[in-house]
C-alpha cells in the first residue's frame, strides 16, 4: 500500500492482485480461539420486533438509476418474525470473567471465519490485544422496508443500544465472557449497510465504541423510515452531521472499491458508493479525525479479495496503541 497525497495524507490506493494476507491462514502451531453461536428470536427482543419488506407497486418504484424510492413504513413493510444467529469468538487463553476488549461485527455469518482467522494470527503475534468478537447476523432482508435496513441504515443510536442491552448480556450469560467498559477497547465493523451501522454505533455512542472498520460503507440515501433530521440517510453524515458537530473521539479505517455499487451514478442520486465514501473521507479529514481511507482500484462491493488482503492490516491499524 502506498500513500497518495492528491487524495489526502490519510488516503491509500491499492491495486490488484489482491492476494490473501498471510495472517488469514493461521499456522497449526499457534493457539486458536473458539467460535460458537446461538440464536436470538424476535419475540424476545425489546428493540426489534421484526419486519419484512413488502412486494407491491410502492416498493417496486425506482429512480432513473434503479434505486428504490422512499416510502412511508406501512407502505413498504409489515410485521414478521425473525431468527438471528450470533457468533462469538473467544481468544485462546481467555479467563472467564475477565473484562476483554470487544469487536462487534455486523452480518456476522459473512465474517465469522475470516475474523477468527485474522484474530488468531494477530493475537498470537501480539499485534492486537486478545479480544472477544461478537458477530451478529441481521434480522433479514435488505434495504428499505427490511429488518436489516431498519437496523443498519437508520441514522440513530438504536442499533448500538440493542447490542448493548440485549446481545452482549446474552453473550455474558451463555459464555461467561465480560467486556471492558473502556470505549477505547471496543470496536465495531461491517461491510455495506453493516459498515454504516458500525459508524452509527460509534457516532451516537462514543462512550461505548471508538473504533470503526468499514468496507464499502453504505453512506448513501437508504434509510427507512425517512427521518426529517437526516432526509438523505447516511449520506448526511458527510453532508452536515460530521461538519457541524464537534469532533468525536472516533478512529475509523474505511475502504471502497473504484467499481463499487452505482459508481457511475450522478451525485444527486445520493446513491454512489465510491462518491459517498470519498465524501466521508473528506469530511473526516476536515475535522481532523484519526482515519485511514483505502481506495481499492478495480474492486467491487465489499470485495472478498480485498477483505482477505486488508483485514489484518486494518485491525492492527485500529488497535495500534491499545495495550496488548
Amino acid at each position: 500500500m502506498s500513500a497518495v497525497g492528491a487524495a489526502g495524507a490519510d488516503t491509500l490506493h491499492i491495486a490488484a492482485p489482491y492476494r490473501d494476507a498471510a495472517e488469514m491462514v493461521p499456522r497449526a502451531d499457534m493457539p486458536h480461539g473458539t467460535l460458537q453461536s446461538f440464536i436470538m428470536n424476535s419475540a424476545e427482543s425489546r428493540s426489534y420486533s421484526g419486519i419484512r419488506q413488502l412486494d407491491n407497486e410502492t416498493t417496486r418504484r425506482r429512480d432513473a438509476q434503479g434505486n428504490r424510492l422512499a416510502a412511508i413504513a406501512d407502505q413498504q413493510s409489515e410485521p414478521a418474525p425473525y431468527r438471528r444467529e450470533v457468533f462469538v469468538y473467544i481468544p485462546a487463553g481467555y479467563r472467564p470473567g475477565t473484562k476483554a476488549p470487544l469487536l462487534v461485527v455486523q452480518d456476522g455469518r459473512d465474517y465469522a471465519a475470516r475474523v477468527a482467522a485474522a484474530l488468531d494470527s494477530l493475537i498470537a503475534a501480539h499485534r492486537v490485544p486478545a479480544m472477544v468478537a461478537v458477530l451478529i447476523q441481521s434480522g433479514g432482508g435488505d434495504a428499505q422496508g427490511s429488518e436489516r435496513g431498519l437496523e443498519y441504515d437508520t441514522v440513530s443510536g438504536r442499533y448500538a443500544e440493542f447490542v448493548e442491552q440485549e446481545v452482549l448480556p446474552q453473550v455474558t450469560r451463555l459464555y461467561g465472557v465480560r467486556f471492558t467498559s473502556d470505549p477505547e477497547g471496543r470496536a465495531t465493523m461491517g461491510g455495506s449497510s453493516g459498515a454504516a451501522a458500525a459508524f452509527s454505533m460509534a457516532w451516537f455512542h462514543p462512550e461505548w465504541y471508538r473504533k470503526v472498520l468499514s468496507y464499502s460503507g453504505t453512506f448513501v440515501n437508504q434509510a427507512s423510515p425517512v427521518d426529517p433530521q437526516t432526509p438523505h440517510g447516511a449520506w448526511d453524515y458527510a453532508n452536515h452531521l460530521i461538519p457541524e458537530a464537534a469532533r468525536k473521539p472516533i478512529r475509523i479505517w474505511m475502504e471502497v472499491g473504484t467499481h463499487d455499487l452505482h459508481w457511475q451514478d450522478p451525485e444527486d442520486s445520493f446513491h454512489n458508493w465510491p462518491l459517498a465514501n470519498n465524501r466521508m473521507a473528506v469530511a473526516l479529514a476536515s475535522k481532523h479525525y484519526d482515519h485511514r481511507y483505502v481506495v481499492a482500484e478495480g474492486a467491487g462491493h465489499v470485495d472478498a479479495d480485498v477483505v482477505m488482503h486488508t483485514l489484518p492490516e486494518a485491525l492492527e491499524w485500529l488497535w495500534r496503541d491499545y495495550p496488548r
